[in-house]
C-alpha cells in the first residue's frame, strides 16, 4: 500500500499567523485571552490553555489590562468597538484575506450597493463579515439566492456587491455568480475564496480521484475540513474524517492499495505527521522501517557544496530566518533578506510551514552542521528563464509602475526592471505619464535580452486584447432593450457616440432629449458616464443604435407626477399672442394664460401687462387630455382681493 500526503495539507497563512500571535503573546508573559477559539481545532486550543491562554465568549468578559486576541475568522465592527470600551490591548489576528472582505462590504454599502455574502450564515467568518455593514444578505447556496430573487420580486436595477466566504468552494461560487449575472444589471463580484483554500480543495479532488481511500484530518466542527471531505466523497467511495491518529481503523483500509491524506487549514502539522506515521504502521511497518533506514543512510553521506541547487521543506518561520529541512545532516536556514528580491515582502507572505522549495547553497559550515541558503539568488537565476517564457507564450503578467522616464515607463516584474515605451503605455500622446507611477498594471513582455539584462513590455497589447474580448462578449450577449452604463466618446451634429464596454454605439440627437435641442452638447459632453439602452443593432455592420431618453425623463410625465389642477406654480412667459400668453412650467411643458385670465380687469393686449422672460405666479385651472394646460393669473388676484376683504 502507498500513502500520499497532500502538499497543501495543514495550516494556511492566516491560521499560522494567528497561532504565532498567540504563542508570542503567551511567551511574553502577557495575560492573554482569545475571543472565541483562535482556530477550529480543539488540540491547538487545549495546548494554549495549558500555556495559560483562556477563551472568552463576549468582550465584556475581558478585564482592563488583558491582551485580547481576535481570532482568524474576524469579528464585527460592533464587537471590535465593545472590546475597545473594555480598556484592553487588542491583537487582531483576523486573516488578511478576511479583512479585505470586511473592507469590500463596508465600501459597497457606502456606495449604495447591497452586499451579498455567499457562505454558511452561522459561520463565525460570515457573521464577522456581515457585521461590517448595516444591511446585507447571506446565502448558503445558489438555490437560496434564486429563491430570494423570485419570492421577493427583487428589481434587476438593484446595485449588488457579491463576495464569498474564504473557505467556500469554487463550484458553489461560480453557480451563484451565474445566477446573479442573469438577474442584476448593476453587479460587482469579488472572488474572495482564499487561494490556499482553492489549492487545498483542488489537490484533494485530484488525490481522491487516484486513491482508493482518503483520510481527511481536522476538527469535526471546521467547515473547511467538512468541505474537503465532501469534495473527496465526490470521487472516492472510502473517505474517513478523523480528528487525530487514534481514530484510524485498520479494518477500514483492508484491500486498499493507495491512500491519500489531506487536512484542513486549522490542522497542525504534528497531527498530520502522527496520522501519516500511523498509516505507515498500518500498511507495512517493516517495509517502512527498511525504507527509512536506507533513506537515512543516504542522507548521512550526502554532501552539499556552495553553488548547489537543492530542494528542501520549510519547517519553521522564525523572527530572523526560515528553517529548511534538506534531508541531510545539515540544518538549513534562509536569512530574511535572502527570501525575496522585493524587500517589502515578508517571508510569511510567500512561504508557509510544509512548503517544498528549491534554494541556492550560499555557504556550508560542516563544523557547525549548518548551511546558509538563498531563495532570492535562485529566483534571480530563474527569473530570466521566466521572462523568455513570457515572450514565447505571450503571457499577461501583473506589475507595478516604478518610474517615468523620457521614453516611457518602467515597471517591476519579479525584481526585473521592464521598460515600457510611451507608444506601448496605453496613454495618449501628451497624457499624464507621471500619474501612472505606483499603480499596478497588466502587461506583456515583448522582448528579452538576457546578456544585457534588458526586458521590454507593452501595456497596450493587454488592453487591446481585453478590448477585443469585451467586444466579443458584448456582441454575443446584446439584445434589444438591454441596458448599459457607458461613456460618451465623441459628439457629432447628429448624435453622440457612447462606449458601452469596448464597443461604440450611437445615440441619435432625437433620442437624447424629450425637448427640442440644437446640438447633442446641450445634453451631454465627452467623458460623461450615462445609462443607455439598445434600440436596434446590426452584427454584420457592427452598428448599434442606443437610446438615452426614458419615459421617466418625459417632461409631460414629470409634470403629471408633480402637479394637478388647483396648484399654484411659478412660470416663465415664453411667447405673447393676441389671444393670450404661453408660460413655461417645466422645460418642455407650456401652459396658456388666456387674455381674459391675465388681469382682474379688461386689457387690450397681453403685452400691456406681460413681457417675454417674465416670471409670474399662475394657478393651474385645467389639464386637458390633449396635453393642453390652462393657467390663470386672475384667479390668484381675485383670491387676494377676497383675503383683503
Amino acid at each position: 500500500m502507498s500513502v500520499t500526503v497532500a502538499k497543501s495539507a495543514g495550516f494556511c497563512f492566516g491560521v499560522s499567523r494567528a497561532v504565532e500571535l498567540v504563542e508570542t503573546a503567551a511567551q511574553e508573559g502577557k495575560r492573554t485571552v482569545t475571543l472565541g477559539p483562535i482556530i477550529h481545532n480543539r488540540h491547538v486550543v487545549d495546548r494554549f490553555r495549558e500555556m495559560g491562554v483562556q477563551v472568552i465568549d463576549q468582550p465584556e468578559q475581558a478585564t482592563a489590562g488583558d491582551t485580547v486576541i481576535i481570532r482568524s475568522h474576524g469579528v464585527s465592527r460592533e464587537v471590535y468597538q465593545r472590546l475597545e470600551a473594555q480598556g484592553v490591548e487588542i491583537i487582531d489576528a483576523t486573516c488578511p484575506f478576511v479583512k479585505r472582505i470586511h473592507k469590500l462590504v463596508s465600501q459597497a454599502e457606502e456606495a449604495g450597493q447591497l452586499p451579498i455574502i455567499i457562505g454558511t450564515p452561522t459561520h463565525p467568518e460570515v457573521e464577522g463579515i456581515a457585521g461590517w455593514c448595516t444591511h446585507c444578505k447571506v446565502f448558503a447556496d445558489g438555490e437560496s439566492l434564486e429563491k430570494w430573487i423570485q419570492e421577493e420580486h427583487i428589481s434587476s436595477d438593484l446595485p449588488i456587491c457579491m463576495v464569498s466566504q474564504t473557505t467556500s468552494t469554487e463550484i458553489l461560487w461560480k453557480k451563484c455568480v451565474q445566477i446573479a449575472k442573469k438577474q442584476f444589471t448593476y453587479l460587482q463580484t469579488f472572488d474572495t475564496i482564499c487561494r490556499a483554500t482553492e489549492c487545498r480543495q483542488s489537490e484533494a479532488s485530484a488525490l481522491s480521484q487516484r486513491c482508493q481511500a482518503m483520510v481527511v484530518v481536522g476538527d469535526l466542527k471546521s467547515s473547511n475540513t467538512g468541505r474537503l471531505a465532501m469534495i473527496c466523497r465526490e470521487h472516492c467511495d472510502k473517505v474517513v474524517l478523523v480528528d487525530n491518529a487514534s481514530e484510524l481503523d485498520r479494518d477500514f483500509f483492508r484491500g486498499v492499495t493507495d491512500v491519500g491524506i489531506t487536512a484542513g487549514a486549522s490542522t497542525p502539522a504534528w497531527i498530520i505527521k502522527e496520522v501519516n506515521k500511523t498509516m505507515s504502521e498500518i500498511t507495512n511497518v517493516e517495509a517502512v522501517q527498511e525504507e527509512n533506514f536506507a533513506e537515512l543512510l543516504e542522507q548521512s553521506i550526502k554532501t552539499l557544496n556552495t553553488g548547489d541547487k537543492v530542494v528542501g521543506t520549510v519547517t519553521s518561520i522564525g523572527n530572523t530566518e526560515v528553517q529548511v529541512d534538506l534531508g541531510t545532516k545539515h540544518a538549513g536556514y534562509i536569512p530574511y533578506d535572502e527570501v525575496s528580491t522585493d524587500s517589502s515582502v515578508k517571508p510569511e507572505d510567500v512561504l508557509k510551514v510544509g512548503d517544498e522549495i528549491e534554494v541556492f547553497v550560499v555557504r556550508v559550515n560542516d563544523q557547525e552542521g549548518t548551511v546558509q541558503l538563498s531563495k532570492k539568488k535562485l529566483d534571480g537565476l530563474k527569473v530570466w528563464d521566466d521572462m523568455a517564457g513570457y515572450v514565447e507564450n505571450k503571457t499577461t503578467i501583473d506589475a507595478v509602475i516604478t518610474e517615468e522616464n523620457k521614453g516611457g515607463l518602467v515597471a517591476n516584474v519579479k525584481g526585473v526592471r521592464v521598460f515600457i515605451p510611451a507608444s506601448q503605455s496605453g496613454i495618449a500622446k501628451g497624457g499624464d505619464m507621471a500619474g501612472m507611477v505606483g499603480k499596478p498594471v497588466q502587461l506583456k513582455i515583448t522582448e528579452v535580452n538576457r546578456a544585457r539584462r534588458r526586458a521590454i513590455g507593452s501595456i497596450r497589447a493587454v488592453t487591446s486584447e481585453q478590448r477585443k474580448a469585451a467586444q466579443e462578449k458584448i456582441w454575443s450577449e446584446i439584445e434589444v432593450g438591454k441596458k448599459y452604463h457607458g461613456t460618451v466618446k465623441s459628439l457629432t451634429s447628429y448624435g453622440a457616440f457612447v462606449d458601452i464596454g469596448g464597443v461604440d454605439g450611437m445615440v441619435h440627437v432625437s433620442e437624447l432629449s424629450w425637448n427640442r435641442i440644437k446640438t447633442p452638447s446641450d445634453v451631454v459632453k465627452v467623458g460623461d458616464e450615462i445609462d443607455v439602452y439598445v434600440i436596434s443593432f446590426d452584427p454584420e455592420k457592427h452598428k448599434i443604435s442606443l437610446g438615452y431618453k426614458t419615459p421617466e425623463m418625459n417632461p409631460w410625465n414629470q409634470f403629471m407626477s408633480k402637479y394637478s389642477v388647483g396648484d399654484v406654480v411659478e412660470a416663465k412667459i415664453v411667447k405673447l399672442m393676441t389671444f393670450g400668453a404661453f408660460a413655461e412650467i417645466l422645460p418642455g411643458v407650456d401652459g396658456l394664460i388666456h387674455i381674459s385670465q391675465i388681469a382682474d380687469r379688461r386689457i387690450g393686449k397681453p403685452e400691456d401687462v406681460l413681457s417675454e422672460g417674465q416670471m409670474v405666479q399662475v394657478k393651474i385651472t385645467d389639464i386637458a387630455e390633449n396635453k393642453r394646460i390652462s393657467l390663470s393669473i386672475r384667479a390668484l388676484l381675485e383670491g387676494n382681493d377676497e383675503d383683503a376683504e
